[in-house]
């Protein structure tokens, strides 16, 4: 069983595409409706966009392969990147997805101290993220990390205005 980590590039919008439909697919299906999800995954994930959050150089997008094979991914935002204004001493987890036949390996919990190191390799105090006020499991993983509720703010599903927790963990 091997696990890799591998920075993505430009030449890899395609994939990245692909498995961010999967896993946020996954992820979310259940609990909205599919014009919501359809038109949340155009407006998030199509290539003009995603091209311009790789090219970004205060993000960063890294897959986690296991066994060879694309198992999720891991998005970090610095600076003006970030999806809220939380200062120059903070990195965003902005996403962290694996896809579903290979969660239960600790992948999640790899791709997060993955982020948390980025984090302290660049002196940053504290590292955040957003998680959707019904996505229990998520939440109870990120408290079991050390992760506590800060705040919240408003994403959108489409049209349907939802409630995601900030969740902050000071590092230093």
């Amino acid at each position: 069983m091997s696990t890799i980590l591998k920075k993505c590039s430009l030449e890899d919008l395609l994939k990245l595409q692909e498995i961010s439909y999967e896993t946020f697919t996954e992820t979310f299906k259940d609990q909205n409706s599919p014009e919501n999800l359809s038109a949340y995954l155009e407006r998030a994930y199509n290539l003009k966009q995603l091209e311009k959050e790789l090219s970004n150089i205060s993000s960063q997008f890294f897959f986690v392969y296991f066994n060879d094979e694309v198992a999720g991914y891991l998005k970090v935002n610095t600076n003006d990147a970030q999806s809220e204004e939380m200062g120059d001493e903070s990195l965003e987890v902005e996403r962290i997805y694996i896809r579903s036949k290979f969660q239960k390996h600790g992948l999640g919990k790899y791709l997060l101290n993955k982020a948390i190191e980025i984090a302290m390799e660049r002196n940053k105090k504290k590292i955040w993220l957003g998680v959707w006020e019904k996505n229990e499991n998520a939440m109870a993983f990120y408290k079991k990390m050390g992760f506590v509720q800060t705040g919240a703010h408003s994403f959108y599903m489409g049209d349907d205005e939802q409630t995601d927790i900030i969740m902050t963990k000071t590092l230093i």
